[in-house]
């Protein structure tokens, strides 16, 4: 899959090439996009707790979309 910048729509053909990866199982691509998920959220929880509250100017992630 191409990378895209932030922000930017995604793209039908993006689709279909998570779903051409796992040979047209839908279930499958939305298992490992889930999954993808629980790590980002794992990691993003990690750096939460390594990154000072001066370092962010008490800036805090937040865990879901607004």
């Amino acid at each position: 899959m191409r990378e895209q910048p932030i922000g930017e729509a995604v793209e039908n053909d993006e689709r279909e090439e998570v779903i051409a990866y796992h040979r047209g199982d839908t279930r499958a691509a939305i298992d490992t996009l889930l999954e993808d998920i629980r790590h980002l959220r794992r990691q993003l929880t990690l750096a939460e707790g390594a990154m000072s509250r001066g370092m962010t100017r008490g800036w805090r992630p937040s865990y879901d979309r607004d």
